[in-house]
């Protein structure tokens, strides 16, 4: 009786099925955690975890959905033609972070990094390269930029500057800083960074990397809405050529 139990073939279960299961499982494993954290946390804070709080299944498929989506309208604009892509009349670009990351999949999230965009309301000064202006049409929907004047220029760095020494942000108050980091290229001041950036120097680099990203304030309500439509058509992305400059006044 035995023997023939055992040579009886298991039943068969589609691959639909066990992937089914797998993701069931993998919910309720999840959903167990949260619920265990929210009752258990270590310790309380002034923002305590709500059963409100807590990810249903249906969200955590959404928020894969949205990911996904945005990979695939990356690749999209990453396919656009180049006679599409207007050429840079200026080789200074300033670029500001505008959306944060709810549905960035993690491709456009390690563009951003790259271009030192961290944080939302974050800008960088860069050289307008073929290769910085493929990023920028990737990751268009997550940022505005354009061609920032001298005043600007200088008084982002005089209000926002700041230096990078090890690992902590010092203020560009001190000329001593400068000259003993930037020295041997010649660059000994706060307006000598100023002339470097403007003018494309031949250490901008250098200089660029010195610094530290630029941390702007957060916009006055409805100066920025929120819209990943590029700025032309009357969204908040995108090349914004030398309309930046208001913007940035605003922010700085």
């Amino acid at each position: 009786m035995m023997a023939e139990e055992a040579g009886q073939p298991l039943p068969y279960v589609s691959e639909i099925v066990l992937k089914k299961r797998k993701i069931k499982d993998e919910l309720a494993i999840t959903r167990k955690t949260q619920l265990e954290l929210g009752k258990y946390g270590a310790k309380k804070s002034k923002k305590q975890s709500h059963v409100s709080d807590i990810k249903r299944p249906e969200q955590f498929i959404k928020e894969f959905r949205d990911k996904e989506l945005d990979l695939i309208r990356m690749k999209q604009r990453a396919k656009r033609p180049k006679s599409m892509i207007p050429k840079p009349r200026s080789k200074l670009l300033f670029i500001i972070r505008i959306q944060g990351k709810n549905d960035m999949h993690p491709k456009t999230r390690k563009i951003l990094y790259s271009l030192r965009l961290r944080k939302v309301f974050s800008g960088v000064f860069v050289k307008a390269t073929e290769g910085v202006i493929e990023m920028l049409q990737k990751v268009e929907p997550y940022v505005t930029y354009g061609y920032p004047n001298l005043k600007n220029v200088k008084e982002l760095i005089y209000k926002k500057g700041y230096a990078r020494i090890d690992k902590k942000a010092v203020p560009l108050t001190d000329n001593n800083i400068i000259e003993q980091t930037l020295g041997k290229y010649g660059i000994i001041c706060i307006e000598d960074i100023v002339h470097e950036i403007a003018n494309l120097g031949p250490h901008f680099k250098e200089v660029i990397h010195f610094m530290g990203p630029l941390m702007l304030s957060k916009p006055e309500d409805g100066l920025i809405q929120g819209k990943k439509q590029p700025y032309k058509e009357g969204g908040d992305a995108g090349s914004r050529e030398d309309e930046i400059n208001d913007l940035i006044s605003k922010m700085n």
